[in-house]
């Protein structure tokens, strides 16, 4: 009996042993937390248009892939709490579906997002893109996605409240696009397409001050289709 309980407890022994062994080996080969890239006032000044639409399309290729940046999210706070110096600003749907930091895998302090149904432009987006770009933003992005629910109202010519004078925006979009289904996935995207690209060619008309900047090189304005299926962003052409 004495040589049962022995053995017993010899092999729990080992036991305990072998698993404290493989918790420290599984500790010491798993990949430290991340410091994050914070982002300031040298390289938003570093950065050009072409690198911050690269830094955008990398993000997205992440997130997609399920491979995003780790990130110590108290660290990054604590870093930004004194000032930012984001160098990318996008005006994007309010879609709960296409939050703009995550999509494109950037932290606190790299991006602003300016949101609103339908990723339509008024003067208060407009005001928000011009202090974006005089604070040191170097690319202005509007983001559609498929499957809007703005769009898809715009289409049924959808009347609530004020939501009605903010869907009268996408309705040039809607007529050039010649569909009229919302239940056509294709037209909505379509209609989406098209809604972007007119916001694009609106914020440079309507701003003088935006205006400056992109002839000049110094800013780039894009549009982008978000897709709420797969995670990938498409830069449209300007």
């Amino acid at each position: 009996m004495r040589l049962v309980l022995s053995k017993q407890r010899t092999l729990v022994a080992i036991g305990l042993c072998l698993a404290a062994l493989s918790a420290r080996l599984a500790a010491e080969s798993a990949p430290a937390a991340a410091t994050p890239e914070i982002q300031t006032q040298e390289s938003q000044t570093a950065m050009t248009p072409a690198t911050a639409l690269q830094r955008l399309q990398e993000g997205n290729r992440r997130f997609a892939s399920n491979t995003p940046r780790r990130r110590d999210w108290p660290v990054k706070v604590a870093a930004t709490a004194a000032e930012q110096s984001p160098f990318a600003a996008v005006l994007g749907c309010m879609d709960s579906r296409v939050p703009i930091e995550i999509v494109f895998d950037q932290g606190i302090g790299d991006v602003f997002g300016v949101r609103v149904a339908g990723n339509v432009v008024n003067d208060d987006e407009l005001g928000s893109l011009e202090y974006a770009v005089k604070v040191g933003c170097k690319l202005l992005v509007v983001l559609g996605h498929t499957g809007c629910g703005a769009v898809k109202g715009a289409i049924d010519r959808v009347e609530l409240g004020n939501l009605t004078v903010l869907l009268a925006k996408i309705q040039p979009a809607v007529a050039a696009a010649a569909c009229h289904s919302s239940k056509d996935a294709s037209c909505v995207t379509k209609v989406a397409e098209i809604n972007v690209s007119q916001v694009v060619k609106e914020i440079r008309e309507r701003s003088s001050y935006l205006r400056t900047y992109l002839d000049a090189g110094k800013v780039v304005l894009v549009g982008a289709i978000y897709d709420v299926a797969t995670g990938k962003v498409r830069f449209l052409e300007n």
